[in-house]
Order: structure tokens, then sequence, then C-alpha cells
């Protein structure tokens, strides 16, 4: 009976140290099969094969995973690298048998020490050469296999070029793999000519080439391949399609992803709970939390049980869509299904709490998480240092991290410097870089925006400007965020006109500019005294077709106010209609001062009332409603009852843009 032929025990994988359970033979069969040992591991193992073909045919499988257990047993006591990959070779060429990756993992190592001895990819040929073990093209496929595998380029490269010395002509499997690598060391336009210069594409090819121009984000080139692997009869795995329709989504490309869904649906390919997910994601992306919502009640009529990573991406869509309440309902739900909150979900929550203001709740958070026996990691930090720097109780930080270790990667140092500019501690943030520098970590912008943000904070404005210069110059390519900083930062420091220099230059160099950057620098217009300057400024950003933003906008209607440019405002306010643009609480009572005192300001109140009724006004700002009716009780009632005590307040406060400056902490992770 089959039952004799085995028993259950515990077996140890490597590498990942993993335990499994799986069928061995009795003490008889495996006492055989550790003869096979360094010595003359193919002649024994062939033996090995030999003795025991009485195994029933029936269980196949079992045969199979006994003989990857016993090849990878003689390769790790293999005491020669040489004898190890002939062993490894040889066993590939036998039939019915394949190499699992455990198998591959272990010769990485093997063929890196190899490459140490020999130095070369011909070298290591020689070396097999010089054992009896006479190179075949299966022995350059399987060593760019290996290569392959331990990422090491160069011998790719260079066993791929072996391969023709030799005689042989590189088949589509070498050709993906070259394929593969090109696109991994930045030579896309190489790689691209290699995939269409191959004669016989396999499944193998255009999954290679998808998967890489989705990470580098090229939109024509995806639907160029899918439809051309559609075309010659290739139809992508689950895991293809997934990252397809996750591309789209995540694009929000709603119609493009709906289309991957058909294709999937008509191939009878079952969607999965990440399909399902990944939907969510897209409409949650849109805005559309209504869609969101809706999918989530399908997917459970498909029955397909929504999970923990579902549940966690519509409560972050409801977050940011400001719906607390509804998004309180899904966590409930979602505990209700027997699923507890894990250290991702609460990362979300903490991030979410502190962009809308609820930087109680984001605490709270962070708190509990030690009752829920959860060790926070480095992104929650960065997340409670976003809320630390929102909130500007700087004071809680040192009480509420008092013994928590993070490992410190360029992520939380990012988020450091960040904390200490905020903080009022500069001078840290200088010091905190200077020391990322020397423990090694590669600065990015992130990390550029800190130390300039520091050096500006510290009042050493000089030399600020002088590491902004080094900066554009040895890192090219930074985009608009680093001279929107700089410019930022000198205002802040009060060196108004050194900053609309150091703005003029970055026009003129052509480097790029958005929204933010002109509205910080009509800012430091303004602050100086120079409206004229500013309202040129202004409209040079619209010439070069920069669409402003609800903080440009709003610092502008300050300025048309304080020059009671009434045709201005009512072109602005017309503008921000337009746009769906909300007005900002200082700026509602700053108009509605300069309303009470114009004549003809009908127009200018209509479109208030207007922008009331579509919601473009915040709520805690209309104290007095803004009807025909009370038109004339405007008038009287608005300078007593709203402006008192409104007007001395910064006039930016309450704006945002899509780089704002203080939600800097809360972009870092």
């Amino acid at each position: 009976m089959l039952w004799r032929y085995y028993r259950w025990s515990f077996l140890r994988s490597t590498p990942n140290r993993l335990f499994f359970i799986a069928p061995v033979l009795p003490l008889r069969f495996l006492s055989s099969a550790a003869t096979v040992c360094a010595t003359n591991p193919t002649t024994q193992y062939k033996k090995f094969r030999e003795n025991h073909q009485h195994f029933p045919e029936k269980n196949n499988k079992l045969f199979i995973t006994l003989t990857h257990q016993i090849v990878h047993s003689t390769l790790l006591n293999c005491t020669s690298d040489l004898i190890a990959l002939s062993f490894f070779l040889w066993c590939a060429k036998q039939p019915n048998y394949f190499h699992n990756t455990t198998a591959f993992d272990h010769m990485v190592g093997v063929v890196n020490r190899l490459m140490l001895r020999y130095e070369t990819v011909g070298g290591v040929v020689w070396g097999l050469e010089s054992i009896g073990c006479v190179p075949k093209a299966q022995t350059f496929l399987l060593l760019l296999r290996i290569y392959w595998r331990g990422g090491m380029c160069d011998m790719v490269f260079e066993a791929f070029e072996q391969m023709g010395c030799f005689g042989f002509v590189p088949n589509t499997f070498a050709r993906n793999v070259i394929m593969d690598v090109l696109f991994k060391i930045g030579r896309v336009d190489v790689a691209i000519k290699v995939f269409k210069e191959t004669q016989l594409p396999n499944f193998l090819t255009f999954n290679i080439a998808l998967c890489n121009f989705c990470k580098l984000n090229d939109l024509v080139r995806v639907r160029e391949i899918f439809t051309m692997m559609l075309g010659m009869g290739y139809y992508p795995n689950v895991e293809t399609f997934e990252m397809i329709l996750n591309y789209f989504c995540k694009l929000g490309m709603l119609v493009e992803a709906y289309q991957v869904l058909g294709r999937m649906i008509i191939l009878g390919i079952p969607l999965s709970v990440n399909a399902w997910s990944m939907l969510i994601d897209g409409f949650c992306r849109l805005r559309r939390i209504d869609i969101a919502c809706s999918l989530l009640e399908k997917m459970g009529k498909t029955g397909c049980s929504p999970n923990i990573v579902t549940y966690t991406t519509l409560i972050k869509g409801l977050m940011e869509s400001k719906m607390i309440g509804d998004a309180f309902h899904v966590l409930n739900i979602m505990k209700s299904k027997g699923y507890a909150p894990d250290l991702v979900l609460c990362n979300v929550l903490i991030d979410c709490f502190s962009k809308v203001g609820r930087y109680d709740d984001a605490v709270d958070v962070f708190v509990n998480l030690e009752t829920q026996k959860m060790a926070p990691d480095s992104y929650t930090f960065c997340s409670l240092l976003s809320t630390i720097c929102l909130s500007k109780r700087f004071s809680l930080l040192p009480k509420l991290v008092h013994g928590l270790v993070i490992e410190a990667d360029l992520v939380v140092c990012n988020a450091l410097l960040i904390y200490f500019c905020n903080a009022g501690f500069p001078s840290l943030a200088v010091e905190l870089y200077s020391d990322m520098l020397d423990r090694g970590f590669t600065p990015d912008k992130y990390s550029f925006v800190g130390l300039l943000s520091g050096l500006c904070g510290a009042r050493r404005v000089d030399e600020a400007v002088n590491v902004y210069y080094g900066i554009i110059m040895n890192y090219p390519g930074q985009d608009a965020y680093i001279h929107t900083v700089i410019t930022d930062g000198l205002i802040k420091a009060g060196k108004f006109y050194k900053a609309i220099r150091v703005f003029r230059k970055a026009v003129v160099e052509k480097h790029p500019l958005d929204a933010v950057s002109y509205t910080v620098a009509i800012r430091g217009l303004l602050k100086s005294g120079r409206i004229g300057e500013a309202c040129t400024l202004y409209n040079q950003m619209k010439e070069v077709n920069l669409t402003p933003n609800a903080h440009t906008y709003n610092v502008m209607l300050y300025i048309f106010c304080g020059e009671r440019d009434l045709k201005m405002v009512i072109e602005l306010l017309q503008e921000m209609i337009d746009a769906r643009i909300e007005l900002s609480c200082n700026n509602y009572f700053r108009l509605c001062e300069f309303l009470c005192r114009s004549h003809n300001s009908n127009s200018a109140v209509n479109l208030l009332i207007e922008m009331r009724d579509l919601g473009l006004i915040p709520a805690n700002a209309i104290c007095v409603p803004l009807s025909e009716e009370h038109v004339q009780g405007l008038k009287v009632d608005v300078a007593s009852l709203l402006l008192k005590g409104y007007l001395e307040n910064d006039p930016f406060v309450g704006t945002s843009g899509s780089e704002d400056l203080s939600d800097v902490a809360a972009s870092v992770g």
C-alpha cells in the first residue's frame, strides 16, 4: 500500500528558514539517498535513480520532491564549488527533472565564489571543461539564469557574449534575460530594440516588457505591448492581469481598467480579492467614494470576502474625502468580520487624522499601539512627526517617543529634518544632514528641502543660496519643490529682495516651476510692498499656462481687496467659481469688509451668494447668511460682527497648494 512508502515529518527549508510538512520515505530509502556525496555526485545520483525505479509512478510528485531534497542536500555538502556547478548542470539534463528556486539560490553563492577564482565567465567555463564538463547551449542558459537571479548584470552580458563565441545562437529565453537586465540598468532604448528584434517572442517576453513599462509609467507602450500580446495569442496570467489592472487604477484610468476586467471575465479568470481592492482603490483616488462603497457590497455578493487591505483602502478613501463618520462605520464592519486593525491601517489612520485636523485622534491611535502589542515602524514614526508638525504641539514628541527604537532610514531622517525646522531648531536640521552624509545616506529632494530650510531658519542665508546653486548644478533635474523652498525660506528670513532675485533667475534659466513656486514669489512681493510686480507676476504665471491653485487665488484676492480694485475682485471670484476653488475664511471676512465700503458691489455680493450655494465658503466662516434680503443688513452687521479679531491675522492662513510648505512633513514617506 502507498502509505507504507512514506511517513510525515518536519523538514527545514532554506533560505527562508520556514517549516513545512512533506512526505519522506522510510529510513531504508533515506540511507541510500545519503550515499549521494561530494566525492562523485553524478555517478552516485545516477545509481540512486536506477535503484529506486520501483517507486510508485502514481506518487511521481512525491518522488520529484524527494529528488529536489537530495539534489539540494548534495549541493550543500559538496566541498568543491566547481563540482557542485557541474553536478547542477548534469541534473538539469536529466529527463523529467527541473531545478527549483532553492537550488538556483544556492548556486548564486557558488557561482559568486567561482567568479572570485576565475574572474570571468570564460574562466568558469574553462574550469568546467577541466573536469570533463563539455559546455553546451544549456550550460550558458543555466549560467545566464543564475547570474540573472543573482543580479550580476555584467556577468549576464558576458555569458550572453560567450554563448555566441562558442557558436550557440541565443534563443528567446536568453534574449528575454538580456532585455530584462537592460531595463534594470536603465538602458530602455536598447531593451526596446532587443524586444523588437526577438523573432519568436513568448509569454515571458511580453510579461517582462509589460512589467518594466508599468514601472517606467510608460502608458503608450503598456497599451501597445498588451494589445500585441493578446494579438499573438498569449494571455497574461492572473498576476500580470492584476499588475496591469493596478497600473490603470493608480493612473485613474478606470475605462481602461474596466476593459482589462472584462477581458479577465471573458477568459474565465476569477476576480480575486486583490483585483476588487485595486478597483476600490482606483475609485477612491478619483474621489468616487459612492462607487467604491457599492463595489464593496458587490464584492460580498459574488462570494469574495474583503480582506483587511480592502477595508484599509476604503477607509483611507473615506477619510481623505472627509467622510469620517462613514470611515468609522466601515471600520466597525471590518471588526465585526473578525479583522483587527493591523499596523498598516493604524499608520493610515494616524496620517489621515492629522491631515483632516483631528490631531488628538491621531495621537490616540499611536498611543494605543502599545495596548494592541504592535511595534511602530518608520512609517508610523513619520506619520507621528507629521501630526506634531501640523498641530504645532512640538512638546509632545519627547513624551510620545520615549523608549521608542526605530531604524533610521532616509525617510525617517528626512522627516526629522522637517520636524527640526518646524519646531524651531534649524541648526539641528543642518547637523542632522551632515550626520546623514557621514552615515552614507544618499540625499534626495526632501533631504535638500530640510537642509535649505534649516540654513534659512538659522539665518545662514548666503550659505543657503550657495548650497541651493550647488544642488541644481550637481543634481540636475530637480523639480519645482527645491526652487519653491529656497524662495520661501529667504522670505521667512526677511530677505525679500534676495528671494525675488533667486526666483527670477530660476525663471530666466527655465527651471521647472509650478503654481506654488509663483504663489510663494507673489507672496514675497506682496510682503515687500511691491504690489504692482506681484500682479505682473500673476499675469506671467497664466501666460506660461500655469493654472492658479487655491493658494494663488486667495493670495491675489487678498491683494486686490487691499487695493480696493472691485473689478479685479469680481473677475477673481468668477474664476474661482468656474474652477470650484474654495474661498479662505480670512478672505471671506476681508471681502465682507471691502464690500460694505464699496459702491456698486451687488455683482460681487451675488458671486459670494453663488459661492455659498456651491459650498465654496467654509461653513465656519458664514456667521451671517448672505442672501438678497440680507444685503442691506450686511453693510451694517458684517463689520461689527465678523471682522473684529480677523483682519490682524496672517492673510495666508487657511490657504493651501499642491506643495504647500506647511504640509511637507505629511508628504514624507
